[in-house]
């Protein structure tokens, strides 16, 4: 199977389903992780009709400095769906152990189904270069779900694709072996605090968990409203400057300087590869 067969239908442009709802499937390894990167970006699609899913590869069952295992995996999904309602998308948490996630032919199974079960336009995920091994994995199942999505003896129980998808991978930090690059960024300050709601639903993890792991747990407000206001400055970041020229591409330079949020994606060289048009079909935000 040579990299020509990569892509059957990428000649017959870009292909939507038939109610021109643009279809979005995000991955990630935990609960929360589809809302950090992308909880935004999602809250825009769903405002103009389209559809969204964050799928979590693992059940979060490690991630607790005082819980775990099926009470925490159970908690972990009320809070994936409570933050699903307030982003008007789907979200599905698979039952897979958090901390102990392998690209094995099994999960990557799951994933594929879950890709074609959404007949998806797009998919995103993380890069396989990350400090989490979960995290890099979950790059490395969808980076090998890539072609398989198309191919009708790979999970055959499960109707394969007749389009590829484009697939994106989530901006990071990670320098090695190659930074992020921004191939498409999205203005998000209109739907910052639906962004910051989809993270509050996530209490174990952004007023619990994390706050402990980085030694800040006394810093954490107890008032409700204090606590979003106190999670919406440590969620703000400044926009690096090849974002900045990637809103200036998708935006024009005067919008760009303006937005104080944003989004990025780098377009993964396995799926089908949009050109500038295609993506502004599927991006319908970047205006």
């Amino acid at each position: 199977m040579g990299r020509l067969l990569l892509f059957p239908l990428a000649c017959a442009g870009l292909m939507l389903a038939q109610d021109n709802k643009i279809r979005v499937i995000a991955f990630g390894a935990h609960p929360d992780d589809c809302d950090i990167r992308a909880a935004g970006t999602a809250a825009l699609f769903a405002q103009m009709g389209h559809l969204v899913k964050f799928v979590s590869v693992t059940n979060g069952d490690a991630g607790h400095q005082t819980e775990g295992g099926g009470a925490l995996a159970k908690r972990r999904r009320h809070e994936a769906k409570e933050s699903a309602r307030r982003l008007g998308i789907e979200y599905e948490v698979l039952d897979n152990h958090d901390g102990e996630l392998l690209p094995s032919l099994d999960v990557r199974l799951q994933v594929i189904r879950r890709i074609r079960q959404w007949n998806a336009d797009i998919v995103l995920a993380p890069r396989p270069n990350d400090y989490h091994p979960d995290h890099r994995y979950t790059g490395v199942l969808v980076q090998d779900a890539a072609y398989m999505v198309v191919v009708p003896n790979v999970a055959p129980d499960t109707p394969p694709l007749r389009k590829n998808p484009v697939f994106l991978y989530f901006e990071d930090g990670f320098q090695r072996p190659q930074p992020f690059r921004a191939d498409v960024a999205v203005a998000i300050d209109d739907v910052f605090s639906k962004k910051i709601d989809a993270l509050d639903s996530h209490r174990s993890q952004f007023y619990e968990w994390l706050p402990w792991v980085d030694g800040k747990l006394d810093d954490v407000p107890k008032d409700a409203a204090e606590r979003k206001k106190w999670l919406a400055k440590q969620r703000s970041r400044t926009i690096t400057p090849a974002i900045r020229a990637a809103l200036e591409k998708w935006y024009g330079r005067e919008k760009a300087a303006q937005v104080r949020h944003a989004e990025a994606f780098e377009i993964c060289e396995y799926g089908r590869q949009p050109k500038e048009e295609d993506l502004r079909k599927l991006f319908p935000m970047l205006q």
